[in-house]
């Protein structure tokens, strides 16, 4: 797809009848401030003295202005007496990287000033399709800058929508791996996307208050008509800060889950070693009681056992007996292991047996003992 680059400056006449019409210069649409319908100024990526050269004719505030050129703030609406200031985030999730850039608006009785942040914006990004969502809706942005504004965020809260739901379908890949194939799973990916969704959850939840202000008509620039279309953003900002809430605990319960599948993991090898070594301590406990009878016997000098002349019925004795000594100590061994695993048995039912049943054999115990 061949890429198209949004001119850095636009200016736009909306005239009451609902055309567009496209001065030809800033001096130009500054003129048209005020001469019915609204200018609505689109900068993308300005440079201080752009800005600046609206400041006297529309009022616009010096530190308004100066956060217009700072990507580092937060989003806020402020007032002030010829405009208010207006900051926004959108979204974007591309290659599993959440990108947010800053969109600044200054409303006024007859003007909108956007400012963006981004030197070019390909044909599929979501700042190039914005005009065709414009087009669109020119039957409610001829009514002033405020339903402008509204088309704005409207279109912004959509992509907002989509970069969360790519954010759901990362979720839920994750989820699938630690429950399919735990040793495949790589915990670093919900890391990131614990990230990612605490950086939303910040925007969100100061965007939320920008559109509460707005929705109780704290702004003399927005109209009674557009505040019930506002409100319809304020509703979908209010679902999204829920699902981000919902997403930030399954991001903790899967992280649970990984760590409850890998201490399994580890306690079924745990299990292992401990058979084994319990084989080779049982062999080498039967084995011991031997040994020493062969050190203290003298098996490597047989004339300490027995005289010459019987060690053909002495030998076979000895080591006959050694065998007994062997099944003796192997049958108990395992009669005491047997005895373990009863009581531990037993110990698990007591633990496993209701509260009432418990209550009622220790009345019964008790009454016994009281009982003359």
């Amino acid at each position: 797809m061949s890429e198209r680059t949004i001119p850095q400056t636009r200016f736009f006449h909306v005239l009451p009848e609902g055309q567009l019409e496209r001065p030809a210069s800033r001096a130009e649409a500054l003129a048209l401030v005020g001469s019915g319908g609204f200018v609505w100024f689109d900068f993308i990526d300005p440079t201080r003295e752009e800005l600046e050269s609206l400041s006297r004719p529309l009022g616009l505030h010096a530190l308004s202005i100066e956060d217009c050129l700072d990507e580092e703030q937060v989003p806020k609406m402020e007032d002030f007496p010829t405009h208010d200031f207006i900051l926004f985030n959108w979204y974007r999730f591309a290659e599993r990287t959440l990108a947010i850039d800053e969109i600044d608006f200054f409303l006024g009785r007859d003007f909108l000033v956007s400012v963006s942040h981004a030197a070019s914006f390909p044909a599929g990004s979501p700042r190039a399709r914005l005009d065709e969502a414009i087009e669109r809706d020119l039957v409610n942005v001829r009514k002033g800058p405020d339903f402008l504004l509204h088309v704005f965020m409207d279109y912004i809260v959509d992509e907002k929508f989509k970069a969360i739901e790519s954010l759901q379908e990362e979720l839920d890949t994750a989820e699938e791996t630690v429950i399919e194939a735990p040793g495949a799973f790589k915990p670093e990916a919900l890391l990131h996307l614990r990230r990612n969704l605490l950086v939303l959850r910040k925007s969100l939840l100061h965007e939320r208050e920008v559109l509460v202000r707005i929705c109780r008509r704290d702004s003399p620039f927005v109209s009674e008509g557009a505040i019930y279309h506002f409100r319809d953003i304020s509703d979908h900002l209010a679902k999204f800060f829920e699902a981000i809430e919902i997403y930030r605990e399954m991001i903790t319960s899967l992280m649970e889950i990984y760590l409850s599948v890998l201490n399994n993991r580890m306690t079924v090898v745990a299990n292992r070693t401990n058979r084994i070594v319990r084989r080779l301590t049982l062999i080498n406990t039967i084995f011991m009681p031997l040994t020493l009878l062969a050190g203290i016997g003298g098996m490597s000098e047989w004339s300490m056992m027995t005289d010459p002349a019987n060690w053909r019925i002495a030998y076979p004795a000895f080591i006959f007996l050694m065998l007994l000594i062997g099944i003796a100590n192997y049958v108990l061994l395992k009669r005491l292991e047997a005895r373990d695993r009863a009581s531990a048995e037993k110990d698990l039912a007591e633990l496993d047996r209701p509260p009432e049943t418990t209550r009622r054999e220790e009345g019964e115990r008790e009454r016994d003992l009281t009982r003359p």
